[in-house]
């Protein structure tokens, strides 16, 4: 019964993770539209492209047994960030971005090449899992906890504009569901990371509540975060922003980063 239930919450996680890495899409159909990736930045997207790589490396047979599903929708998700950075290469809007993004891909597969090649040369049985595990665990806990710049946002300004319901819902859900898979598969190094995202996804929940009658200015306070800042929230809001600034509404916010995932 519990190999039943890890699994079924293994693949709600698969399905809610799936959705949260397609949330970027907006923001990308307008990107080749417009063949310029304007002001927003490639930096989550690597971000996320090495935590992908990392995690659907930890989740192989050989490396971590019973962990396949944590594989399948990494490697999805490392296939998808593949694709939304070779389109900031690609539309980048100035030579710098384009360096700039090139380089950090190249940081991200020096990482991923260093961490398998030591794990699976020097590295064996458990040593090999901790390795995997504790890089898997930094990086994810890293993309949890980036939406904090938003959440601070919302606070500031008493408005919900940029963290919309449904994706906050997403990343609480996400978590909760690896958070759970964790528990009974008795792996730390997927609970501890998802049990964060699931307590700052809880937290953005909470906000929304607070905040959602409020119309606040937000597009005041969008503009005094750093690019970066806003940009490293949530995944899917990117789509939001994108959408906004084809509205006319929010010309001097970047972007919205998070990827809520293993």
């Amino acid at each position: 019964m519990e190999d039943v239930a890890k699994f079924l919450f293994g693949i709600s996680g698969n399905v809610i993770a799936l959705f949260l890495f397609l949330s970027p899409v907006p923001t990308f159909w307008r990107i080749i539209r417009n063949k310029s990736t304007e002001e927003f930045s490639g930096v989550p997207y690597n971000m996320t492209l090495l935590n992908c790589l990392l995690s659907a490396w930890y989740g192989l047979p050989f490396v971590s047994p019973n962990n396949v599903l944590v594989s399948t929708i990494n490697g999805v998700g490392a296939a998808i960030e593949t694709v939304y950075v070779v389109i900031f290469l690609v539309f980048a809007s100035n030579k710098k971005a384009r360096l700039r993004t090139l380089g950090l891909a190249s940081a991200v597969a020096t990482v991923v090449a260093v961490v398998a090649l030591v794990s699976m040369l020097v590295l064996h049985g458990p040593a090999r899992k901790l390795l995997a595990g504790l890089a898997m665990t930094v990086f994810s806990i890293c993309m949890y906890a980036s939406p904090l710049s938003i959440m601070r946002m919302v606070i500031k300004t008493k408005s919900v504009e940029y963290m919309p319901f449904l994706l906050s819902l997403a990343v609480f859900l996400c978590g909760t569901s690896w958070f759970i898979y964790g528990l009974l598969g008795h792996d730390l190094f997927v609970t501890i990371p998802n049990g964060c995202g699931s307590v700052l996804g809880a937290a953005q929940l909470i906000l929304y509540a607070i905040y959602r009658n409020n119309k606040g200015n937000a597009a005041a306070g969008a503009g005094k975060l750093q690019g970066d800042d806003v940009e490293m929230s949530v995944d899917g809001r990117n789509g939001k922003v994108a959408d906004s600034d084809d509205r006319g509404a929010a010309g001097s916010t970047k972007t919205g980063k998070m990827v809520g995932q293993v």
